[in-house]
């Protein structure tokens, strides 16, 4: 698998797994109870729509920690393109445990299927520009780096995963600070290792993070005029990051405006689940 496709550590996986089928379960399923333990059963799962296909270790975990013996066999593989009607996978093995998990397994393919695809739709709408489409934190609360991957699985690259791992100066944090210079001079004496951004609204403030030492400013709900003004003053010195109400209509405009970055929340928080189904194999 592709380094940028692999998947959080299985021990996240497993415990998303496990907190899902927690809630779904409870003490017991009671309608599961109702077959005969020895039965079992064959299905295949079916993409009723054209989307990329994400979520398979999550899939596959459900049903290990149900019962070791049922047996998912993936027909498509992480990040490619499924169309309508393209069986997906199989799921062969005992009929409890399968019932019991259908839900659960076909949550995660779901969502983060579509997650995956609006990845796609963006990277999609900026190609030939050069603008990279990255995702924020703006994701499903407990599901981040199930998101975040999800997000590679599209084709788009991550932004910072959370608040450790990276620096954004923004509005409040400015004002709490006392300017944009003071807040970027505290960050490179506590974190000169970290990436650290800016965000800003005026070209004045931009100059300011620039003057200041910051790696990337972060262009919040600039016009598309003030985007390429930003570009022909400091590209090259500085990167830049669009971000504000980006979406799928006005993502290509942005991007021709030749930043560097572009950053959509929507990607993560509008989801609108892949439609797929468990048919069983007659």
């Amino acid at each position: 698998m592709n380094d940028l496709l692999q998947p959080p550590p299985a021990e996240r996986v497993a415990d998303d797994v496990s907190r899902a089928l927690a809630e779904d379960i409870g003490d017991g399923d009671r309608t599961a109870a109702l077959i005969p333990p020895a039965t079992r059963l064959a299905t295949r799962v079916i993409s009723r729509e054209t989307a990329v296909l994400c979520g398979g270790p999550w899939f596959s975990e459900t049903f290990r920690q149900l019962d070791p013996g049922v047996e998912v066999t993936w027909q498509a593989s992480e990040g490619a393109v499924v169309h309508r009607n393209h069986e997906v996978c199989r799921v062969n093995g005992p009929a409890r445990a399968i019932l019991s998990g259908e839900r659960t397994a076909l949550n995660f393919l779901q969502t983060l299927s579509g997650t995956a695809t609006q990845a796609r739709r963006y990277v999609d709408a900026v190609a030939g520009t050069g603008a990279v489409i990255l995702d924020t934190r703006k994701t499903l609360p407990g599901l981040r780096l199930a998101q975040k991957y999800a997000v590679r699985c599209g084709g788009a690259r991550n932004h910072r995963i959370g608040l450790y791992d990276a620096l954004l100066v923004k509005e409040n944090h400015i004002s709490a600070a006392g300017s944009i210079s003071a807040a970027v001079r505290e960050a490179l004496r506590l974190h000169p290792g970290l990436q650290l951004e800016v965000e800003v609204e005026t070209l004045e403030q931009l100059e300011e993070a620039c003057l200041a030492g910051a790696q990337r400013a972060l262009l919040d709900n600039f016009s598309l005029k003030s985007l390429r003004a930003a570009v022909e003053r400091y590209r090259g010195r500085i990167e830049l990051e669009a971000s504000g109400g980006i979406d799928l209509v006005s993502v290509r405009a942005v991007a021709e405006c030749g930043v560097d970055f572009i950053s959509a929340g929507a990607i993560t928080k509008n989801v609108q689940a892949t439609d797929f189904s468990m048919r069983f194999v007659l």
